[in-house]
This record gives structure tokens, sequence and C-alpha cells, in this order.
């Protein structure tokens, strides 16, 4: 079985922005971080950290974006539901 880290991250990827199952991908990240059981044990000094920091950053980094879109969507949304006005000026000469 080959194991392709990159489809792992776009399957964690597509997982985190179904809004169906969004809270429990987050809920059970932050439970595999904080948890001593996990495939790299956080009593190793360094080796145990790795797989908590990188699963925590991905989570943050998607976290993060959907929140950068989700502000940019609702304010282009807002300024679509603004109407548009057109003000009529006279052109005056000044001598």
């Amino acid at each position: 079985m080959k194991f392709n880290l990159q489809s792992l991250y776009g399957y964690y990827r597509n997982a985190i922005r179904n809004p169906k199952y969004r809270n429990w991908i987050i809920l059970g990240t932050l439970i595999y971080v904080l948890s001593p059981l996990d495939i790299s044990p956080d009593f190793f000094p360094l080796a145990g950290q790795i797989d908590d920091f990188l699963l925590l950053s991905i989570m943050l980094t998607e976290v993060s974006q959907m929140i950068v879109s989700n502000v940019k969507n609702k304010k282009d949304k807002s300024t679509e539901n603004e109407p548009q006005t057109t003000v009529d000026v006279d052109a005056v000469s000044m001598d």
C-alpha cells in the first residue's frame, strides 16, 4: 500500500471545509493534539511534537482561510445589496 501525504492533506482539507463535518474534524484534531496517545508519542523529545505541530498548523491554516473567505463573501454581498445611486450634475461655466 502506497502512502501519499498529499492525498491525506487533500482529504483533511476537503473534510474540514465540509460544513457538515467541520466541527467534528476540528474537535478530533484538538483531541489528537492534546492526547498522549498518537502516532509518535509526546515523550520522545522532538519527534513527539512534530506530528502534533504539523496537524495543528494545517488545521489553523484551513480555519483561518475559511474565516477570511467568509468575511470577504459577506463584504461582497453587503456591497451588492446597496442601492446604486446616480448623481446628476449640471455643468456650470466659471467665466
